[in-house]
């Protein structure tokens, strides 16, 4: 079985299909606003006992899915035979799908993708160039990857489709509406007015607060994120936003 909720609606759909003990797969990408848990951790709590789950992700405009382009994505499982099965069911001539059993590495990069994207947006918007946005995509890449170990994500899932790979799409791509939301915000405009005209959920503005949250819970460093929250709900302007990145403290890369 497909979900394709957004993550804050995850858990009630997992609530309704769970009698049924099919295996589930979900689509969506992000942390749960609420109680700030990937989607594996709610499922871990929802489901019945013995009843298999995944995530598929990976950088993928569900707009060229539909049409057929060339697409390809991960199967992630803690159950190594069910994410190879499902990977082989879902696999096509168009869809190539790897498989993966780091769920929790492939849930983050596709997670905080999304705020990465938003950043992005706003350097866009701000007319910035591709100085710019190149390292906020690189910078944002080495936020996502110490989150993701911190959590206990492998580091070699960063750097695959599901890490660098949608990263990459969502911060560049026109069809991407988390940099939609960036754009938006760098014209001006209010969030629930960006929101409004975008029509579509936004997974990270949910995400933003809740990665923000578990980040200080551990230590994490993300400067980025912190910037974004600040335009995002602390009344900061995007604007200002960068001059506070920029003046940051020279340090070593890492």
């Amino acid at each position: 079985m497909l979900v394709a909720t957004p993550t804050a609606a995850l858990r009630d759909m997992l609530t309704r299909v769970t009698p049924l003990r099919k295996p589930v797969v979900w689509l969506c990408k992000g942390f749960e606003p609420q109680s700030a848990e990937l989607p594996h951790q709610i499922a871990a709590k929802v489901l019945a006992p013995g009843n298999a789950y995944g995530a598929l992700s990976g950088p993928s405009f569900a707009l060229e899915v539909a049409r057929g382009l060339p697409t390809a994505l991960t199967l992630a499982s803690a159950d190594a035979g069910f994410s190879q099965a499902m990977a082989r069911a879902l696999h096509g001539s168009r869809l190539r799908v790897y498989y993966s059993s780091d769920l929790t590495g492939v849930e983050i990069g596709g997670a905080v993708k999304n705020v990465m994207a938003i950043a992005t947006g706003i350097a866009d918007g701000l007319g910035l160039g591709a100085n710019a946005r190149a390292a906020l995509i690189t910078r944002g890449l080495a936020e996502i990857t110490r989150l993701g170990v911190k959590l206990g994500g492998r580091p070699e899932t960063f750097t695959g489709l599901t890490g660098a790979g949608d990263l990459i799409l969502t911060c560049t791509g026109d069809l991407s509406r988390n940099r939609r939301v960036g754009l938006g915000l760098a014209q001006g405009k209010k969030l629930d007015v960006v929101l409004g005209e975008l029509g579509h959920v936004a997974e990270g503005v949910h995400t933003a607060a809740a990665v923000e949250k578990r980040a200080l819970e551990l230590g994490v460093d993300m400067p980025i994120t912190q910037s974004v929250c600040a335009v995002l709900f602390g009344g900061v302007s995007p604007r200002e936003a960068v001059e506070q990145l920029l003046a940051r403290d020279p340090k070593g890369e890492a």
